[in-house]
């Protein structure tokens, strides 16, 4: 009790400040559709709440995202044509692949698990490690990676321009016709209209206080008592800032089998601070995107959890409370095209 009490101390301080911070920037600097979602919040008095429900409508140019999505879905980008963006972001399997590791274009394993493709423009950073600034900027990654897409810029360039429709529609929305930067720029727009609001838990954020049960809100509750939502807040639940992975108790050491890809961020800094220090990923549409962790070694959301609590929070979860977090992370799902994602949705997307 005294250790649990000790970690809930500094999780409601925490909590404080980033629901502080977070509403700050939430209500200064946010656009694209979530000014409504903001003055909804402030007039029934949710800016309390420290999550905030994903804008129900972004303004973006619906011909960027149409050429973007076509460019997503487009074996053409990766070295031997065969396979597309989607192949690793399925949208209709939660924009992941459901394995432990990538398989590329070359067919060798990736080293780390995919994170979702949803609501990925509302991340700070991109990637695990945090090494991409931007959307535009995380694209370059996976293209010219030999274990991914396996491509250059020179090569995709001179594939889209050989292709009449490609030629014909980018002339129609960009001045400088197919270059990288107009590539990028597409499947940038097309990947921030990929936010999936009005899940059960958004409705209730908005007001609905019957969106969920009292199983669900009683995992909520445990979810910020326990301290989990000083990482897991903001719009994305996540996604907004970094933490070391074992942060009470050495995760590393007692997995055991170090790889180079454990070490997070240090990889780009090598600052000691930084080692075994990732981004906090978002938690919107979890029950969709397992296996879970970095290394993949959550196979369910229940084991996510334990690991999660055993080494961020120090707290061995009883099987009821395992049970009830779960059942508020379910309410975490939210809609895509106006449909409830579901782990084999069959509209919008191929593989």
């Amino acid at each position: 009790m005294v250790k649990r009490s000790y970690w809930l101390v500094l999780a409601l301080f925490g909590l404080a400040l980033c629901g502080a911070a977070f509403v700050f920037w939430y209500t200064t600097y946010a656009h694209n559709g979530a000014e409504e979602d903001a003055v909804f919040a402030v007039k029934h008095g949710d800016v309390d709440e420290p999550i905030t429900p994903i804008p129900r409508d972004l303004k973006l140019d619906k011909r960027k995202v149409a050429l973007g999505r076509r460019l997503f879905h487009d074996p053409q980008l990766s070295g031997d044509s065969r396979i597309s963006c989607a192949h690793c972001h399925n949208l209709a399997t939660g924009g992941v692949d459901g394995l432990a590791h990538p398989v590329g274009s070359s067919k060798t394993d990736g080293k780390i698990d995919t994170l979702t493709v949803f609501n990925s423009g509302f991340n700070f950073r991109l990637f695990w490690d945090g090494r991409a600034a931007t959307l535009e900027d995380q694209i370059d990654f996976p293209m010219n990676n030999p274990c991914e897409m396996g491509s250059t810029w020179d090569e995709v360039i001179a594939k889209l321009g050989n292709d009449k429709a490609y030629r014909r529609d980018f002339a129609d929305i960009y001045k400088e016709n197919i270059n990288p930067q107009t590539v990028r720029d597409a499947i940038a727009t097309f990947e921030r209209s990929l936010n999936t609001p009005n899940s059960r838990f958004d409705r209730y954020l908005r007001g609905d206080k019957q969106a969920l049960d009292s199983s669900e809100l009683a995992g909520y509750d445990l979810f910020k008592s326990l301290g989990c939502i000083s990482c897991h807040q903001g719009m994305n639940m996540g996604g907004n800032m970094y933490e070391k992975l074992g942060l009470v108790e050495d995760y590393f050491r007692n997995r055991g089998n170090l790889r180079k890809v454990d070490l997070g961020r240090y990889n780009l800094t090598k600052d000691e601070d930084d080692r075994y220090e990732f981004r906090v990923p978002s938690l919107r549409n979890v029950a969709l995107t397992a296996p879970y962790l970095h290394d993949a070694s959550a196979s369910t959301l229940d084991a996510a959890v334990i690991i999660m609590g055993k080494y961020q929070l120090g707290v061995d979860l009883r099987e009821e409370e395992v049970a009830k977090i779960v059942k508020f992370l379910n309410a975490l799902t939210g809609e895509y095209d106006g449909k409830l994602l579901s782990a084999h949705q069959q509209s919008g997307a191929h593989r």
